[in-house]
């Protein structure tokens, strides 16, 4: 059973859906502490005047709390993003397969807090792009312990025998790696290089945007080969 484990982000790149695909089973975790200036509620989208952060305005208290603590203050900041993405991507070939994702993200449901609308979106975005991993949820688990145990619990009571975890990961699990291996658990980092380069709206080329960008430049049907699909070629 292959596990990623990862906490949810708003509208996140493509290598979070990379590695969604490479798992069975993928894990949100967020019942841990909401981190500032972070993925969580922001990402960058590429406007004509370059790149541009897209950013949920949530309570200065959120440094304080869980992520899936945080709520909203209010819904006005939908529509606000909503008209950005639009004037952004409206000359994109594929704008109207976004526009029906955005008017469905942001219209169509009330939502109460950041983990439940990024998990929704992400969730969606997934089952778009053939991704059939199972969802599930760190706050429906028992876990105890300090932040490398937590996590072994988890991927225990997930029944993990592989670990696929983010690079960024290797500052913390460096000289831990047996604690996988104790639990017959096979630790492996994603490597997120080699991406093809698809036809944005601009240049130069940019990698690290939101898949919203790839989303309103590609067909959903070709988008699964700029993700994971060349790599089998």
């Amino acid at each position: 059973m292959r596990v990623a484990i990862i906490q949810s982000n708003y509208f996140p790149w493509k290598g979070y859906f990379d590695i969604i695909h490479d798992a069975d089973v993928f894990c949100f975790r967020d019942e841990v502490k909401y981190t500032k200036l972070d993925w969580r509620n922001r990402n960058k989208i590429y406007a004509r005047e370059g790149l541009r952060w897209l950013t949920i305005p949530i309570n200065k208290d959120a440094v304080n709390q869980k992520i899936n603590e945080v709520r909203f203050t209010d819904n006005s900041w939908m529509k606000e993003h909503y008209n950005i993405l639009s004037s952004t991507y409206r000359k994109a070939p594929y704008f109207r397969q976004l526009d029906s994702m955005l008017n469905d993200f942001y219209f169509i449901k009330n939502w109460d807090t950041l983990s439940e609308f990024n998990q929704y979106s992400i969730k969606e975005i997934s089952k778009s792009l053939g991704i059939t991993a199972q969802f599930v949820d760190s706050k429906n688990f028992d876990l105890q312990g300090d932040k490398v145990e937590r996590l072994i619990n988890l991927l225990v009571a997930l029944e993990a025998t592989e670990y696929i975890s983010g690079p960024a990961a290797k500052d913390y699990l460096s000289g831990k790696e047996h604690l996988f291996e104790e639990k017959g658990i096979i630790l492996t980092y994603k490597d997120y290089t080699g991406y093809p380069e698809y036809q944005q709206l601009f240049t130069p080329f940019e990698h690290g945007v939101s898949i919203l960008d790839m989303i309103a430049n590609i067909d959903l049907r070709e988008i699964p080969y700029y993700i994971w699909g060349w790599r089998k070629l």
